[in-house]
């Protein structure tokens, strides 16, 4: 059977100008997230079925790709039903392992507890642009912070980075949980059914307000709710007045610290931010995961048209490992949408050392080579890259490759003075 070069469906290899990227990128994160006081963990690729598929995961649960059992464990023969077959899984986010990684090691850590974790999470997803099956996540959380304190620093953080890496006019959309399923409540939707309220709601940016009426209507919902639910979101600005609507509107189902919290962490912000973006009170932002319990926020660029990351308060999901809820709330950035679009617009690393090449005659006298290493020894010395290589036939060709990837002068070495 012949063996295949490319590699699997959804994960792709990585050349040298894009890793050269992804490790300057990954040290701007770990430098600028320091700086707000976050410490590096790591949690293993494979976590344990069960919290896998503890329905905290969204529809990411169905995307899971499960480890069969390992060597007497693993009994084809006898199996009856899945359970028989795996006892684990390659972890679909961060989120669930730092859940697990916390109420295994509370007590060698700080109070709070602020992460930063960066690694590799797998999806059994379709592969479309900036979504692979393979990739890398990176997230800060705040764990044992029951204000919010937490939200207000996950974003100034992540947005402090994102200048960094030169991204302006962008948008950290906002909005509460708690909010939405205030409004279904006031719109007389039953309670059981604000899932599907919320997955519907969720398609607004791609179907508009007559989609998602005409969807609610499909699933049996009276023309009253939905028309009341759908009255709200025109009248609904996207700045702090929009969420001062929203608490008045809703005075008798809402608590009204929900939305002073919010408006706090959007005026917070907005006062003290470093980079050019905007906060937006956005009602219809839903995030897909189940397990988020308050504020949600997300990243849209025009630039890529969608989002490039997002996250929010989970309070509940450590206390299904331990029978006691503690706070937590995380920011996660799309790192490989962030690495794509940079590599589009032809990023270049800012302050990177000038890169020389070193074009050398095939074989050159001993006594001669030695100088010429002791020479790229002495400008390495002095902040220069230098990549000494055999001049091969076709110069020209060789030169336009190490141009691509950075080489801006080039000095020839030959046998003989030519």
């Amino acid at each position: 059977m012949a063996l295949k070069k490319k590699p699997v469906t959804g994960m792709k290899d990585i050349l040298p100008r894009e890793m050269e990227i992804r490790n300057y990128v990954t040290s701007i994160i770990r430098e600028t997230y320091a700086s707000f006081g976050f410490t590096s963990i790591e949690t293993p690729c494979v976590e344990h079925i069960e919290n896998l598929c503890s329905k905290q995961g969204g529809e990411n649960e169905k995307l899971i790709f499960k480890i069969l059992k390992r060597g007497e464990k693993l009994k084809l023969e006898s199996a009856k039903e899945e359970g028989d077959l795996v006892d684990s899984g390659l972890r679909y986010d961060l989120t669930l392992p730092l859940s697990r990684y916390y109420s295994n090691n509370s007590n060698d850590l700080p109070a709070p507890f602020k992460a930063l974790q960066m690694g590799y999470v797998w999806r059994a997803d379709r592969p479309q642009r900036g979504r692979f099956r393979q990739f890398m996540q990176c997230d800060i959380d705040i764990l044992g912070e029951a204000t919010y304190m937490a939200e207000i620093e996950l974003v100034l953080a992540t947005t402090t980075l994102l200048g960094k890496l030169d991204f302006h006019n962008f948008t950290i959309r906002i909005n509460d949980r708690k909010i939405l399923k205030a409004m279904a409540q006031y719109s007389g939707f039953p309670a059981d059914s604000f899932d599907t309220v919320f997955i519907i709601l969720d398609k607004m940016d791609k179907i508009g307000l007559d989609g998602v009426a005409e969807e609610l209507e499909k699933e049996g919902f009276t023309k009253e709710s939905i028309d009341t639910y759908l009255g709200m979101f025109k009248e609904i600005t996207n700045d702090v007045e929009g969420v001062r609507f929203i608490k008045e509107k809703l005075k008798d189902v809402l608590d009204p610290k929900v939305a002073e919290d919010l408006e706090t962490i959007i005026s917070t912000v907005d006062s003290v931010k470093t980079a050019d973006f905007k906060m937006s009170f956005d009602p219809t932002l839903v995030r897909g995961m189940s397990y988020y319990t308050g504020p949600i926020f997300e990243i849209a660029m025009d630039e890529f048209g969608g989002s490039v990351g997002g996250g929010g308060r989970y309070d509940e999901m450590i206390g299904k490992f331990t029978g006691s809820n503690t706070s937590a709330c995380g920011f996660s950035i799309g790192f490989e949408r962030i690495v794509m679009l940079l590599l589009e617009r032809g990023y270049q690393i800012p302050g990177q050392g000038a890169k020389k090449a070193y074009l050398i005659e095939k074989n050159m006298p001993a006594d001669r080579l030695a100088q010429i290493f002791a020479q790229a020894d002495q400008e390495r010395k002095e902040g220069t890259q230098v990549n000494i290589s055999i001049m091969k036939k076709n110069k020209k060709f060789q030169k336009d490759q190490m141009t691509t990837e950075g080489y801006t002068e080039f000095v020839e070495f030959f046998k003989e003075k030519r």
